[in-house]
């Protein structure tokens, strides 16, 4: 039985060898697009971009361990076609012409920048970061740069711009929605975020678009708003998302919608193909999920645990994918940690940290505590990324109590639940 995995980035190297520990005894090949081994790309847009982390630092599995797990990792090819056939089995051609057959195929293809629909677009020093050669472009025109504009407040848009500013490059986020990272976090966690970042010397602009990328012998040098303003740049990174690589599974016929359309199991449409990590459109894996809407995760925990729980389905194990999805982002002095999925309408309480640019907020969907975003608080994080995990919630009036630690309410809470638990018994 030959597995084919194609996407050689974390949820593809999770899988491989997650999949020869639970028993799959044929060959495993893992194949990879860009020339580099399997690599983490969250120090992509700080560290590496810092010149702090070589990119041999950045991989994620020595060559032992793919020779000791018996994966042939083959890197430098682009699968451009599958031909699949009914029972799942078929294979992948290259763009070089190779050619491999599978019994199994996963699918771990990732995802691509979204560009700007703008005029301008195309000029020269207009960046996206997603991989190691973006990564290597931008830190190169980051060391001469004298004035950087951020396209987008999200994570790695935010994330560049603190490493941008720490080097002492001007740097102006520009972001389209009214508060930064406006899909992920609360208003209060945003405003907070957005004040120190400022505090940092960084310009951040809310509800306004660019409409045009100025240049001068192709090579930007101003970026205009829908305002009228126009901000200089000669270095524009570009940070509004990212669309799945999806190209190939709708070429052989699987269903997809934003992604490829998999169960908990992390099974295509035919019931045979895997889809793992950025490309794939799951169900909620939120224990409290029941009525949630499907999405595509795009982080660190996600690649694991989804691939993790993919090897058991290649396995013949029942082990649909459930758990509480988490998210970091370093961006200078603040540390984001979230735990959990909130939605925009769930309540907030705020438990304001004792330090400045600190807090925590904690997100309701009723009573039940669903989420937390915890800024510079990693003690809280883990109390409430433990506690979900368990099933623990906190009533509302008591998080709004900061006489006593989170992490202490959260025990209590626990302890309460056990009893209940052990009554009902």
């Amino acid at each position: 039985m030959n597995l084919l995995i194609v996407g050689a980035g974390q949820a593809g190297a999770q899988l491989a060898g997650t999949a020869r520990d639970l028993g799959w005894e044929g060959p495993i090949t893992l194949v990879g697009q860009e020339p580099h081994a399997p690599y983490a790309r969250p120090p992509l847009s700080k560290a590496f971009l810092k010149g702090e982390a070589p990119l041999a630092s950045l991989a994620l599995r020595s060559a032992a361990f793919y020779a000791d797990k018996r994966i042939d990792l083959v890197t430098g090819e682009h699968i451009d076609r599958i031909d699949l056939a009914g029972d799942g089995t078929g294979t992948a051609t290259s763009a070089t012409g190779h050619r491999w057959r599978f019994d199994r195929l996963v699918l771990a293809t990732g995802a691509r920048p979204r560009r700007l629909p703008i005029e301008g677009a195309g000029l020269d020093g207009v960046l996206t970061l997603r991989d190691v050669r973006d990564a290597q472009a931008l830190a190169g025109r980051l060391a001469t740069a004298t004035a950087v504009v951020v396209i987008g407040g999200g994570f790695i848009g935010l994330e560049v711009a603190a490493t941008a500013a720490t080097a002492g490059i001007p740097a102006t986020v520009v972001e389209a929605a009214p508060a930064l990272m406006n899909r992920v976090v609360s208003r209060a966690t945003a405003d907070l975020v957005a004040t120190a970042h400022r505090a940092a010397g960084i310009q951040v602009r809310t509800g306004l678009r660019p409409v045009r990328l100025r240049g001068t012998d192709g090579t930007v040098d101003a970026v205009e708003l829908d305002d009228g303003e126009e901000l200089p740049a000669d270095l524009v990174v570009v940070g509004v998302g990212a669309r799945p690589r999806d190209e190939l599974a709708r070429a052989a016929g699987l269903r997809c919608d934003d992604g490829i359309v998999v169960d908990a199991r992390s099974l295509a449409s035919d019931g045979r193909t895997i889809a793992i990590g950025d490309c794939a459109n799951l169900p909620d894996p939120s224990p409290w999920s029941h009525d949630a809407p499907r999405l595509r995760l795009e982080s660190v925990d996600n690649a694991i645990e989804q691939a993790t729980s993919a090897a058991a389905t290649l396995a013949g194990l029942d082990r649909p994918y459930r758990g509480v999805p988490w998210f970091w982002s370093d961006q200078g002095r603040l540390k984001l940690q979230i735990a959990g999925l909130a939605r925009p309408d769930d309540e907030v309480v705020l438990r304001p940290g004792r330090r400045p640019g600190q807090h925590t907020a904690l997100r309701y969907r009723g009573p039940r505590l669903v989420a937390a975003e915890c800024v510079n608080s990693p003690a809280d994080f883990l109390a409430v990324r433990r506690a979900l995990g368990e099933g623990i919630s906190l009533p509302p009036a008591t998080a709004r109590d900061t006489a006593l630690p989170l992490k202490e309410h959260l025990a209590a809470a626990q302890r309460a639940d056990t009893g209940e638990r052990e009554r009902r018994a």
